[in-house]
């Protein structure tokens, strides 16, 4: 994922409650979220060119999430998948307070950002510029390609666009349709670049800053691949998966209900 925004034990029908956009190459092969043929009991999309995934929650009650660190030029090839961290831990049963046992195999893995949820807590771990991982306070945050909660403009209009959702009728109805989430999906479909003096400096030059500031980024060989929205409650999660094809072309839309154990 490129953009999580996420609601963490602040509304009385979701304990978390999360948008995403996926950013990657368009010619990079992945299978739309969907029941892993591994697993069962695991949900989401998945990478078919290193393993893994960049979202996926469980009937067990988990959830994990995992964006890039843009800092500078790319890193190339790495020993470890990012993406195998996501499945990695939605498929395990050990809480979050597992995520200290990948210190020392961090610098092995890509610069990366990931959420883990075990059922009960809900924790951060970065190895970027160094190993650290913490719990993540109840409220309203956002996860991108920075630090955590780094004042990115697409991550505040993804976490304002969530929070007016939340307060809305149709989140405490607990009405999922494609109408009642429209509001969600419209917001992480904005193609709107930020003003050049609210962008990030992350060391790759004015023009690819702006290019990557919106909430969705439409390119040829370059984009978002997919929009997601899960919603978590204490016996079910609600997880729906928009695909994209090259320049913002809308191809399928998955949709799950898990019974969570």
């Amino acid at each position: 994922m490129c953009l999580i925004a996420l609601s963490w034990k602040q509304h009385p029908r979701y304990r978390l409650a999360l948008i995403a956009n996926r950013d990657e190459a368009h010619d990079r092969p992945a299978v739309p979220a969907g029941v892993d043929p591994d697993d069962p009991a695991i949900y989401g999309g998945r990478d078919l060119l290193a393993g893994g995934s960049w979202l996926m929650a469980s009937t067990r009650g988990r959830l994990a999430a995992v964006t890039n660190v843009r800092a500078g030029a790319a890193e190339g090839p790495m020993p470890r998948s990012r993406g195998a961290l996501v499945r990695g831990f939605a498929a395990d049963d050990r809480s979050v307070d597992s995520l200290a046992s990948l210190a020392p195999q961090a610098a092995g893995f890509g610069r990366f950002n990931l959420l883990a949820f075990d059922g009960a807590r809900l924790a951060f771990a970065s190895n970027y510029p160094q190993f650290r991982t913490y719990d993540v306070t109840p409220g309203l945050h956002a996860m991108s390609n920075g630090d955590f909660d780094a004042p990115w403009p697409k991550s505040g209009h993804a976490t304002r666009a969530l929070e007016r959702w939340l307060a809305s009728p149709a989140a405490r109805d607990g009405q999922t349709d494609d109408e009642a989430l429209a509001p969600l999906f419209d917001a992480l479909a904005d193609t709107t670049p930020a003003p050049d003096d609210a962008l990030p400096d992350t060391g790759v030059g004015l023009p690819l800053e702006r290019l990557l500031s919106p909430p969705f980024v439409r390119g040829e060989r370059y984009g978002t691949r997919c929009s997601s929205v899960v919603l978590i409650e204490d016996t079910q999660a609600t997880f729906l998966e928009q695909s994209f094809g090259p320049n913002g072309l809308r191809l399928g839309r998955t949709r799950a209900t898990l019974a969570l154990g």
